[in-house]
């Protein structure tokens, strides 16, 4: 029998949870459904049906994703796709992924997101590399900072529910400027990011709130795990960074002052941070930052005009694009963009095209990860009249990199 995609029933939804958590291997945990039914939204809940039998699926969050200028352009947060291993390989993840990108376009989003399991499995699908995630791991008596630093503020131990309170002041300040952030809703805050479940702790502490102020105000803040251990010659405990972020730099000196201040410390760890790292250029030995940088977000473009039109531009001028979408043949089309006072107007057009990329590579430059340029070096895309690639990097510039400091 053929697999169907479509939309769970709320009574099925223990079943969709059974499937997909079967597919990637792992126990399903009570608590886990009660705590994702809050975040859930269940009309965007799709399984893959054998018959009357959910054998795979996958979700979207509707998102409030920031874009370069600041501007909040709906998208679609794809999570939690698999199909289970008796049902591979027979179409259900590809009529998953066209359902879930129709989806997004019926509800006006201009494009989904996604952290990646595997990369390939979604650039078929026209998803490209938009940001990037860096992890570290630097041993505390390496930790020094290159100059001297004062406090610029006060750090404190809190708990959950004042958490809940003075958290989301730091994450929306820094989300309303930073491509790949989504606004947070209280229940995301506390069943995503604040929440504590044994689970999650792999043989570590419980979570650990600081928060970081200046005169009374919220200036950043850090979660934290510790995992200790010891051995002959005296601690080997791991302090592990959840998430952390800091409005300014002071507040950022202040944050990993503290955390590198932690005693009975051996290792500082923290994943899932941003390719330009501040920590790079404060610490006396960058090397010892054992930093490691990977794939973040990817991005898929389903309405192109929409898109580009949302986020703001550099430089004004001119360039005609003519994008492929072999997946979504609908979303192709050449168009002119015409960026004046740091906005865009896109007019479809019959002129020679100036630039030729694929829909991926469109994800790819969208949120400021990459520029055209790279992607040349890189043998994507084609630069079909002189100069075009420098026009079109200086309109698409970006002041500050992408990034999401949290796997959804």
């Amino acid at each position: 029998m053929a697999l169907e995609v479509r939309t769970i029933a709320p009574n099925e939804l223990r079943a969709w949870f059974d499937a997909i958590w079967t597919a990637f291997g792992e126990d399903l945990q009570e608590e886990a459904i009660e705590r994702d039914k809050r975040v859930f939204e269940l009309d965007r809940i799709f399984g893959v049906y054998d018959g009357k039998n959910i054998v795979g699926g996958g979700g979207t969050f509707s998102f409030q994703m920031t874009v370069p200028g600041g501007a909040l352009m709906p998208t679609g947060g794809v999570t939690a796709v698999g199909v289970m291993p008796t049902h591979r390989r027979q179409g259900g993840l590809r009529q998953l992924m066209l359902h879930q990108l129709a989806d997004c376009k019926s509800r006006g989003e201009s494009a989904a997101l996604l952290w990646a399991s595997e990369g390939s499995i979604y650039q078929r699908f026209g998803y490209g590399l938009a940001s990037l995630s860096a992890s570290i791991e630097i041993e505390r008596e390496h930790s020094a900072f290159r100059n001297p630093v004062d406090w610029a503020g006060s750090v404190r131990l809190i708990d959950a529910a004042e958490a809940l309170e003075k958290f989301p002041i730091v994450h929306d300040a820094i989300a309303a400027l930073t491509p790949g952030f989504y606004q947070r809703t209280p229940a995301w805050w506390e069943s995503q990011v604040l929440a504590d479940p044994e689970h999650w702790r792999q043989g570590a502490s419980k979570k650990f709130f600081v928060l970081n102020e200046r005169s009374g105000e919220p200036t950043g803040y850090a979660i934290y795990r510790i995992k200790s251990e010891w051995g002959d010659g005296g601690t080997r405990s791991v302090l592990r960074v959840t998430e952390w972020l800091a409005v300014d730099p002071p507040a950022t000196y202040d944050v990993w002052r503290y955390l590198f201040g932690v005693d009975l410390i051996h290792k500082i760890a923290h994943g899932h941070g941003p390719a330009d790292y501040p920590l790079l250029l404060m610490l006396n030995q960058p090397r010892r930052l054992g930093m490691r940088v990977g794939d973040g977000l990817w991005l898929r473009i389903v309405d192109v005009p929409a898109a580009l039109s949302t986020r703001s531009y550099a430089a004004d001028g001119d360039v005609v694009l003519q994008v492929t979408d072999t997946v979504l043949p609908e979303v192709s089309g050449r168009w002119r963009l015409a960026v004046r006072s740091g906005r865009a107007q896109l007019t479809p057009t019959d002129e020679p095209a100036e630039l030729h990329i694929d829909i991926a590579d469109l994800g790819a430059i969208f949120l400021g990860g990459f520029s055209f340029a790279e992607l040349a070096r890189a043998g994507r895309g084609a630069e079909l009249v002189g100069g075009a690639i420098r026009r079109a990097d200086a309109m698409f510039a970006t002041d500050r990199a992408p990034w999401c400091p949290h796997v959804f």
